[in-house]
């Protein structure tokens, strides 16, 4: 009797589920919105830019070097820095641990490419400003990097633009460093950091 009920009402049920299934089912996209879906999953999709970035990803020492004039000596400081990628491969994140002139300091910067721009891109912030240093450039297959960025001067209220260097002299040591005006307006090197990966 079971199995006869059974029967009977398993043609209803499927009947019922129809609708619902196909409501279920994926849209239609005319050729416009297909082709806008194409572009928005090329832009998005992790390449070997983003590859080469997370080649990158571990724990490093620093040794970091700064200049207020270019014929003084520089202050020399150490730290840490720790490198992941987010978002599923598309960003990497570096955190930094050190002192700037016998503070404490901390540092978050990110850095990725654009598939749209064909540019790498990196944003810095710390805990000596509130607000943030916006960066764009290149890299070469050998992971050399060139950036130019700017941020708004405390003193001034202006803003200030530089360009950054990056460079791998060994498997395990890249060398960033920092120019941008010095006090007669001429560019000067500001920072040179020595990344060491433990």
């Amino acid at each position: 009797m079971h199995r006869m009920l059974a029967a009977a009402l398993l043609p209803l049920s499927l009947a019922a589920a129809l609708p619902a299934l196909a409501q279920d089912a994926p849209p239609q996209l005319s050729p416009e919105e297909a082709a806008m879906m194409q572009a928005y999953q090329q832009a998005g999709t992790p390449g070997a830019a983003h590859a080469a970035l997370a080649k990158t990803v571990g724990d490093y020492t620093l040794s970091i070097r700064s200049w207020n004039a270019p014929d003084a000596p520089p202050t020399v400081e150490t730290g840490t820095a720790t490198r992941s990628m987010v978002l599923g491969g598309r960003v990497l994140v570096e955190q930094v641990q050190s002192q700037m002139y016998g503070q404490p300091f901390t540092g978050h910067g990110m850095h990725g490419y654009d598939n749209v721009t064909g540019k790498h891109w990196a944003t810095w912030n710390d805990s000596m400003s509130t607000g943030l240093m916006v960066s764009e450039g290149s890299c070469d297959d050998a992971g050399a990097c060139s950036f130019t960025g700017s941020w708004n001067d405390p003193v001034t209220k202006g803003r200030i633009t530089t360009r950054m260097t990056s460079r791998w002299t060994s498997p395990t040591v890249e060398v960033f460093e920092m120019y941008g005006p010095g006090p007669d307006g001429q560019e000067m090197k500001m920072m040179e950091i020595t990344y060491t990966r433990q």
